[in-house]
C-alpha cells in the first residue's frame, strides 16, 4: 500500500544542494530518499536532519552511473514507499582544468564526467519513470549548469555534458508526458565544499563581483528553483532555468 505521502529522491544528496533539496521536500511534507556514492557519514547527518523534520527517510549509497545498481535502488524506493512523487538528479562530478588547457583534459577525466552527469540522469529517469508515471502528476527536475549554457565553467567536458543534460531535459519532457514534468536549473557559481575543495585558488567574490546579483548562490537558492519546478507549478515542463545571479545576462 504506498504512503500517503508524496515522495522525493534526491541523488547525490549527502551534502550541497542536494542536501538542501532533501530537507526543503521534509519541511514541505514529503518523504525523502537520500542518495550518495562515496559520503555515507553526511548522507546519514542529512537522513538525520529530514527525520527531525518529521520525515521517513531512505538512505541509498549508489554510484547513478551503474545501471544495475540505480534499478536496485528505485526498486527499493518502490518496496519501502509504493510511490515516488518527485526526482532530483543532482549527482555530478568534474575535474578542474584550464579550457586552454586541452591536452590535460583526459579520456578517463571525459568517461567519468560522462557517465556520472549525463548518462546518470538518463539511468536513474529511466528506472524511475514508471512510479513518477504512476502518479500522474510526477516530476524530474535536472540540477545542470550555467556552464552547460556559456561553455564557461570547471572544464570543457564538464560544460559539454551540463550541455547535453539540458537537451536531454526537453527530449525526456516530451516523451514522458503528459504523467511526468521534466525541467532542469542551471545554477551560477555557489558557495559550497564543491567549488571550494575542486580549485582552491578560485576567487568567489571576484568571479560574481560584476554579476546583476554580486554574490554567490548558496545551496538553498539553488533548492527554492528546484522546488518550484517540483510543486510550484503544474503546467511547466521541458524548461531551463538559469539560477546565477544575472550571470547569462552579461
Amino acid at each position: 500500500m504506498p504512503t500517503s505521502r508524496p515522495v522525493a529522491l534526491v541523488t547525490g544528496s549527502a551534502t550541497g544542494v542536494g542536501r538542501a533539496c532533501v530537507l526543503q521536500f521534509a519541511r514541505r511534507g514529503y518523504d525523502v530518499v537520500v542518495n550518495y556514492s562515496r559520503s555515507e557519514a553526511e548522507a546519514l547527518d542529512t537522513a538525520g536532519e529530514a527525520k527531525a523534520l518529521g520525515a521517513k527517510v531512505l538512505v541509498e549509497g549508489c554510484d547513478v552511473s551503474d545501471d544495475a545498481r540505480v534499478r536496485k535502488m528505485v526498486l527499493n524506493v518502490g518496496e519501502a514507499f509504493g510511490r515516488l512523487d518527485v526526482l532530483v538528479n543532482n549527482a555530478a562530478t568534474t575535474s578542474f582544468i584550464e579550457h586552454r588547457d586541452l591536452e590535460g583534459l583526459t579520456e578517463s577525466m571525459w568517461d567519468r564526467m560522462l557517465a556520472v552527469n549525463l548518462k546518470g540522469a538518463f539511468f536513474v529517469t529511466r528506472a524511475a519513470a514508471d512510479l513518477l508515471r504512476a502518479g500522474g502528476s510526477g516530476s524530474v527536475v535536472n540540477v545542470s549548469s550555467v556552464a552547460g549554457i556559456t561553455g564557461s565553467g570547471s572544464s570543457i567536458a564538464y560544460c559539454a555534458t551540463k550541455a547535453g543534460l539540458n537537451t536531454m531535459t526537453k527530449s525526456l519532457a516530451r516523451v514522458l508526458a503528459p504523467e511526468v514534468r521534466v525541467n532542469a536549473v542551471c545554477p551560477g557559481p555557489i558557495d559550497s565544499r564543491w567549488i571550494k575543495e575542486g580549485n582552491p585558488k578560485w576567487d568567489l567574490d571576484a568571479m560574481v563581483a560584476g554579476y546583476p546579483i554580486p554574490k554567490a548562490s548558496q545551496p538553498d537558492d539553488i533548492a527554492d528553483a528546484v522546488l518550484f519546478f517540483a510543486t510550484g507549478t503544474a503546467m511547466t515542463t521541458g524548461q531551463i532555468l538559469s539560477v546565477d545571479g544575472g550571470q547569462t545576462l552579461l
